[in-house]
């Protein structure tokens, strides 16, 4: 039975390659962006089985009448994806009040109420599967992107809480965590804080860091995210990349082993002895 998608940010990037990826096997598809005019290409190819929406993800009235008449047109929702997004670059100190509202509004505060608006749909199904598109930086940090990683760990945290939540009601969960593409995020997606003189080194070390860094191919994704779909019991967490299991051991390996050596300390505030 062909699969009903409903997609954020689907005018390039991920959501559109995903959107494409779907519509090719007979799915239909709810393909939403800011700007509708970038989603014409699909339209004019898959005809019926795509239905076109302006939305900003961040207007959550605009979310709910999105969601509601995507219902409408197709009866059911079976997969969510919660895509739109963007990075912003800066540091803590030079990230402005305007640009890390934008940030987390967009990033966190969208794919919430994008999530809330599907769920009583799915729960009514007692089926449906919501991908939700985060980041290996939402699971580690690097200078340069904090509100970003905010944004991103905001969205791990509910999502894994929402998981637990749903399990008996047939939802499924998943958070996808891609490493580096070749799409432009970085690129004219990205918004860019004004540098202070006082982080010229921090910006430094980060551009060669990223520099010598591997580019996904962000087509690879469309059959990886179908078979990530049509699984009887898909992962809470998955990466797409090539390299960030390894890093994340690593990363985690470090945590671990500093709360062990601070552990006596965690004790002594909870009113204990250490052993």
């Amino acid at each position: 039975m062909p699969k009903v998608w409903f997609i954020t940010g689907a005018s390039k990037g991920f959501g559109r390659i995903w959107a494409e990826a779907a519509l090719a096997r007979g799915d239909q598809v709810v393909a939403t962006a800011r700007d509708p005019r970038t989603l014409d290409g699909l339209v004019e190819r898959y005809g019926d089985n795509v239905l076109a929406h302006r939305l900003d993800v961040t207007d959550k009235a605009a979310v709910d009448a999105t969601v509601h008449k995507a219902h409408e047109r197709f009866g059911r929702l079976d997969v969510v994806v919660n895509n739109a997004g963007y990075g912003l670059f800066g540091t803590i100190e030079e990230v402005s009040e305007e640009q890390a509202r934008a940030q987390i509004e967009t990033n966190l505060f969208g794919s919430l109420w994008v999530t809330k608006a599907a769920l009583p749909i799915l729960r009514e199904q007692g089926s449906g599967h919501i991908i939700q598109v985060s980041s290996i930086g939402g699971v580690n940090a690097f200078p340069t992107v904090g509100l970003y990683h905010a944004s991103k760990w905001g969205l791990e945290g509910f999502s894994q809480t929402l998981a637990q939540e749903v399990a008996d009601l047939g939802i499924k969960v998943t958070i996808v965590e891609p490493v580096g593409y070749s799409t432009d995020w970085a690129g004219p997606s990205g918004v860019r804080a004004e540098r202070l003189p006082a982080y010229a080194e921090v910006w430094k070390r980060r551009e060669a860091m990223r520099a010598g860094a591997p580019v996904g191919d962000p087509e690879a994704t469309g059959p990886a995210i179908l078979e990530l779909v049509d699984a009887e019991n898909p992962p809470l967490r998955v990466f797409f990349g090539d390299w960030p299991l390894e890093a994340i051991k690593s990363e985690y390996a470090k945590r671990i082993a500093e709360w062990e050596a601070w552990n006596d300390l965690a004790v002594r505030a909870f009113g204990g002895v250490p052993a």
